[in-house]
């Protein structure tokens, strides 16, 4: 594992964390209570021990299959933000929106959609930039 393997383990954690704590425990956590869907206190050594295994995925994972070239930096941010980040969404909302007890599926909706596509947007072009320049992509 090289630096840029760590520069993008970092580039998804770093915002992640800050991103998801403030959104979910902060900003809306107002909704996220009127959902009564969530425990009182939240585990946030778990939660950020997803974030950790998701970041060593992604860090591994990005330039096995999306071009790592300095001027392909972008499209290949936005190539893995719409696969991973749909990927993120197929996996967070629409499963817990199916199973689990709220007080209105469509506010969790919105607010789950609304944290993926805040959270992609920020890493994507981060994870992007930490890998640009490293070997091309296998793909």
């Amino acid at each position: 594992m090289n630096r840029k393997f760590w520069l993008a383990f970092a580039a998804y954690v770093l915002p992640t964390f800050p991103l998801g704590f403030f959104w979910h425990l902060s900003t809306f956590a107002e909704n996220y209570r009127q959902l009564a869907m969530y425990r009182e206190d939240v585990i946030i050594p778990m939660g950020l021990s997803s974030m950790v295994v998701q970041g060593l995925i992604f860090a591994w994972i990005y330039p096995r299959l999306f071009s790592t070239a300095k001027d392909q930096w972008l499209v290949s941010a936005l190539k893995f933000g719409l696969i991973f980040g749909t990927l993120a969404w197929s996996f967070l909302v629409l499963p817990v929106a199916a199973k689990y007890n709220m007080t209105s599926v469509s506010s969790f909706m919105l607010l789950e959609t609304g944290f993926t596509i805040l959270q992609y947007a920020v890493v994507s072009p981060l994870i992007a930039l930490a890998n640009r320049g490293s070997s091309p992509a296998l793909t």
